[in-house]
């Protein structure tokens, strides 16, 4: 993993995937959790102020606020949206720098 300081040089892909496989590792649910809390907001930020209503409200007549949540979750590496969560990732990844396993998977053993 680079090092703490280096960490902002990262691309936001970069730090999505480095965040979610420390959070994979540790079985890290409330990292997704806050995730989840944060993305409407990052959605604002991202410059998308529908999408982020949509993940709180949904459309009610199609019962699909949670599908929308879900979508921004699985794109959360992508574009302006991973651009406004690097904060978020940068600060998690520095919470857990003595925890890293990147590349480690559940039957690694590590």
């Amino acid at each position: 993993m680079a090092s703490v300081d280096d960490l902002d040089s990262l691309s936001s892909k970069e730090l999505h995937d480095r965040a979610m496989s420390v959070a994979r590792h540790h079985l890290d649910v409330a990292f997704i959790w806050n995730l989840l809390t944060i993305l409407p907001a990052a959605e604002t930020v991202a410059g998308n102020p529908g999408a982020a209503e949509l993940d709180v409200t949904g459309d009610p007549s199609l019962f699909n606020a949670p599908l929308g949540l879900l979508t921004d979750l699985l794109n959360s590496d992508k574009g302006k949206l991973a651009d406004a969560l690097r904060p978020y990732y940068i600060e998690y990844l520095r919470a857990h720098a003595d925890h890293s396993h990147e590349g480690a998977g559940p039957a690694s053993g590590s």
